[in-house]
């Protein structure tokens, strides 16, 4: 086996046939041949026009498969697979990437629903572990050859988002929001237990910075490959300036074995070299700021205390979703800061003071928001009611849909314009009913349902609703542990 490989390829436009060529040559130094079930994981957290430097683009893609095909000559089964976030069916992110067209013009391709499929638990057994196993969806568990082809992007959580936190997308969302909180980065490092992609394809033609959902376009031009997540994302993190090992789910992949940190222990290939490469990249921006700082200037006034645990700020979880919350809206309604009147947000136990006017609202976010106080001319007492994440166990877990999080936003606004301050339970709280929340604070009308989303949105979450109950009419359970031990095994086969 080649030790730890990246290669660093010239791409500045998305020609499908020139990324087929730059991937099959990619696959070739690698001395690679899909085999068996061929899986590849993009990202589609989201897109469409809102989204258009988010997801994985579908010309990527395309060169990615044919690729594959022109390399595979034992591929029993070749299927693209995804659930995007925001709580939106993944058949409305897959529509508006282009992906079934995409799919069509290659040929011979499935596309897997994450979020419409049976879940199978992957036990772990190593000591750091936050839990005893993971569910991922069935096509993960039972995958030969897995290839992971994630965007190039920033992230308000974890720094980055490049081929580890891509990981995210192999559960859905009942699974990927247990310990989506202060404890993401050991999230991310224990879903690499489950398997590890035997490729790598990185979109970083035109990356996203700044943010996760909404990003702004960077033109990068480049195509990155390699065979080791931690070698690639350590290569990526240089390019951008940031030591790999002050981010924590890289520092914690290395940590565990899955890969070196450092480049001398890299074979670093390609026609673009590190140093011109860097130079591309030169400027690019995280997405690392707290709370606080981010709506500095605005009319939200956000708060946070520290959250359960030794943690002082909840990297993970409810702050950096508001962020992306208010992101969103401004992209759909480019009138919403004015519309905003003043709000008072709060995360985690606050201890300061809240000075906030007697019209004005006054949110409390998650479970974990604790405050004794008064507020205006009211005394305020928010209790903490977060509970230890071993106590919500994975194969009980739940979540509420989007259409849900609506019926409860509307109820949670009709208390606040009589209370004037409310709490929003969840841990962690989306980025879907946050962004419902500020909508209805600004009074702009529901984002899910504005004349240009509504039809294609209901389509997609009707045929989501029907697929799902179609498969529990079939005897199919949601969680399954019958192929666990196969999945468990695997993640030996892969290099653990």
């Amino acid at each position: 086996m080649l030790r730890p490989t990246v290669i660093l390829r010239s791409c500045t436009d998305y020609d499908s046939q020139r990324i087929r060529r730059l991937i099959r040559e990619g696959l070739d130094t690698l001395d690679l041949r899909p085999r068996g079930r061929t899986l590849v994981k993009p990202n589609v957290v989201a897109s469409g026009p809102e989204f258009p430097n988010a997801y994985t683009r579908p010309e990527f893609m395309e060169g990615v498969l044919l690729a594959l095909k022109d390399r595979g000559k034992r591929i029993r089964e070749l299927a693209v697979g995804e659930r995007c976030g925001i709580t939106m069916p993944t058949r409305y992110a897959f529509r508006h990437a282009g992906y079934y067209p995409m799919a069509q013009r290659v040929g011979g391709v499935k596309l897997f629903h994450f979020d419409e499929l049976s879940q199978v638990e992957i036990p772990l057994s190593h000591p750091e572990r936050l839990r005893p196993g993971l569910f991922v969806p069935e096509p993960v568990a039972k995958a030969d050859f897995f290839v992971n082809c994630p965007k190039f992007k920033a992230h308000p959580w974890t720094t980055v988002t490049f081929s580890m936190k891509n990981y995210i997308g192999i559960q859905d969302d009942r699974h990927r929001l247990l310990d989506h909180d202060h404890a993401l980065n050991r999230k991310v490092a224990d879903l690499q237990y489950v398997l590890q992609p035997r490729f790598i394809a990185i979109d970083a033609i035109v990356a996203g910075e700044g943010r996760m959902l909404t990003p702004l376009p960077f033109d990068l031009g480049l195509v990155i490959m390699g065979n080791n997540q931690v070698a690639v994302d350590s290569v990526c993190s240089r390019l951008i300036g940031l030591d790999p090992m002050e981010i924590e789910h890289i520092r914690l992949a290395h940590e565990r074995g899955f890969g070196p940190t450092d480049l001398g222990e890299i074979d670093i290939l390609g026609d673009v070299g590190i140093e011109e490469a860097s130079e591309r990249a030169a400027g690019f921006r995280t997405g690392l700021i707290r709370v606080e700082d981010y709506f500095k200037g605005t009319k939200i006034r956000a708060y946070s205390g520290p959250p359960p645990g030794d943690e002082d700020y909840c990297w993970g979880g409810c702050p950096g979703a508001l962020e992306e919350a208010v992101e969103i809206l401004r992209v759909m309604d480019q009138g919403a800061d004015e519309k905003m009147p003043p709000l008072h947000i709060v995360f985690g136990r606050y201890e300061g003071e809240i000075p906030a006017g007697p019209d004005e609202w006054v949110v409390f976010i998650g479970d974990c928001a604790s405050y004794e106080g008064r507020i205006g001319q009211r005394q305020a007492h928010i209790l903490n009611i977060y509970r230890d994440r071993l106590t919500r166990h994975s194969i009980a877990a739940r979540h509420d849909d989007v259409a849900v999080k609506m019926v409860r936003t509307m109820r949670s606004t009709k208390r606040l314009r009589s209370d004037r301050h409310i709490r929003v339970k969840g841990c962690p709280v989306s980025v879907a009913e946050q962004l419902l929340i500020l909508a209805a604070a600004a009074g702009i009308p529901n984002p899910y349902l504005a004349p240009s989303r509504a039809i294609p949105f209901a389509s997609a979450y009707l045929s989501w609703r029907a697929h799902s109950a179609l498969r529990r009419l079939r005897g199919e359970p949601y969680n399954k542990r019958g192929i666990a031990e196969r999945g468990a095994a695997k993640t030996e086969l892969n290099g653990r």
